[in-house]
């Protein structure tokens, strides 16, 4: 569609909505904006939060902290737009954080300097890069088709299959990081050419008297959400995944291919959790079997806070997106405020609560 036409269309929407207001009785305009505060009450809350932190303190919202925020946020784009999917399918997928983890782990133990005094494979050379992408690709993609076979075929509930599956690959990754006399530590001291790559910056910019760099995996993870949008919105089985979502029971009949699609978007989830993890290889720089903990959890309440609804085939990438970027502000603006670090495991558990009771509640309306 012509940019410039969508633009006009929303605009007449917007038109169209106003002229239907100013048709409604005094009631039905309490009614209206009764409504209009539950559905979007997290939204006003985040809005209050940050404005509040601001007064708080101004360097909230310095260029430093925006470019920390943007870079926080687009670290966990990748898993939230691959957790996205098990969503818009009624499902969830609690095994993200743990592929996170382990594919971070392979990462950090192929990419190490080879003069690194501790390195896991002294005799192995830094691999090329490309072929590292592929490796955490294949390994997130392995578990993910694993997680959609056993959901599709012996229609197993997300969660249950998800649950199994993330005690499978934690022992998988504690395993790992006990080979070849490893015994647990944590894998550092990563080659400089693959830091550069990952956390390096061709963009930097001169703000408040200091330079800021923007990091290379923002670019990667701008990249992501592209191929993302693509795949959800221009392709066929972007569209089976929504129609699987909405009725599976319809979508057979239509002639979609449900157990395909539905491993295909558990694998597709699993190798953006491998991204993830290549990208948090980098960024963290020292990996542990602690690499990933509780990432799914994050990313659902993205997921949610942008709109993807956990009653299926509701959801846009543009949404995961808007999602992930609110949630990070919330959470720098806890730190700026400095809030307890076990008062922020509540808080979060409480957004995470919050934005799906006014999801369902939604669905509840719309029903």
């Amino acid at each position: 569609m012509n940019p410039g036409k969508a633009i006009q269309n929303k605009i007449n929407g917007v038109k169209q909505n106003f002229a239907d207001y100013k048709k409604l009785d005094s009631r039905d305009k309490k009614t209206y904006w009764k409504e209009f505060l539950l559905n979007n009450a997290l939204y006003i809350l985040l809005i209050v939060a940050i404005i509040y932190t601001y007064i708080q303190n101004s360097n909230f919202l310095s260029a430093a902290s925006i470019v920390n925020i943007i870079s926080l946020s687009a670290a966990n784009l990748p898993i939230a737009c691959g957790i996205a999917g098990c969503i818009v399918l009624t499902g969830t997928d609690l095994s993200a954080g743990r592929v996170v983890g382990l594919t971070a782990c392979i990462t950090a133990s192929l990419m190490q300097s080879v003069t690194y005094a501790t390195k896991m494979f002294p005799n192995l050379p830094v691999l090329p890069i490309p072929l590292v992408i592929l490796i955490v690709l294949l390994v997130g993609g392995i578990v993910g088709w694993v997680n959609g076979f056993f959901v599709a075929k012996f229609q197993l509930h997300p969660f249950i299959v998800t649950l199994a599956t993330q005690l499978i690959v934690y022992g998988l990754l504690l395993m790992y990081i006990m080979i070849n006399g490893n015994n647990g530590q944590p894998l550092s001291g990563l080659d400089q050419h693959f830091n550069d790559v990952v956390k390096g910056s061709v963009i930097s910019f001169n703000a408040g008297g200091a330079r800021i760099a923007i990091p290379n995996y923002v670019w990667l993870a701008a990249l992501i959400v592209v191929i993302m949008w693509f795949i959800w919105n221009k392709t066929t089985f972007g569209k089976n995944m929504f129609a699987v979502g909405s009725n599976p029971e319809a979508a057979k009949v239509s002639g979609v291919n449900v157990m395909k699609t539905t491993i295909l978007v558990h694998t597709l989830a699993g190798a953006m959790y491998g991204l993830t993890g290549f990208i948090e290889s980098s960024r963290i720089g020292s990996n542990t079997a602690n690499t990933g903990l509780n990432y799914e959890c994050d990313a659902i309440a993205a997921c949610v806070i942008g709109g993807v609804s956990f009653v299926g085939g509701t959801g846009k990438i543009s949404g995961v997106v808007l999602g992930v970027f609110l949630l990070r502000i919330i959470f720098v603006a806890l730190n700026f405020l400095s809030i307890n670090m076990n008062m922020q495991y509540v808080i979060k558990g409480l957004i995470i609560l919050v934005a799906c009771a006014i999801d369902m509640r939604k669905y509840l309306v719309r029903k």
